[in-house]
């Protein structure tokens, strides 16, 4: 175990890629002379660091965007 590796609090995870993504992350850390954990590690941290959609935003972009929608009137709904 390096000495990055010991001196941080790490869990050991194991993941699946593609042939095509392993390929270019390690071309990517090479580059970047880091190590493909680093590069993935440092990915992880922005994903968790982005917030969502903010709710408002959403639905102002989608309102209304299927204005020819026919909604059943409620007797015509299966009552099962």
């Amino acid at each position: 175990m390096g000495v990055y590796a010991a001196a941080m609090a790490s869990v050991r995870t194991q993941i699946y890629l593609t042939a095509e993504q392993r390929a270019r992350l390690a071309e990517l850390a090479r580059s970047q002379g880091t190590s493909l954990a680093a590069l993935i590690r440092q990915a992880v941290d922005q994903f968790l660091a982005e917030e969502g959609p903010d709710p408002m935003t959403a639905l102002a972009a989608t309102f209304a965007t299927m204005p020819d929608l026919e909604v059943p009137d409620r007797d015509e709904w299966d009552r099962g």
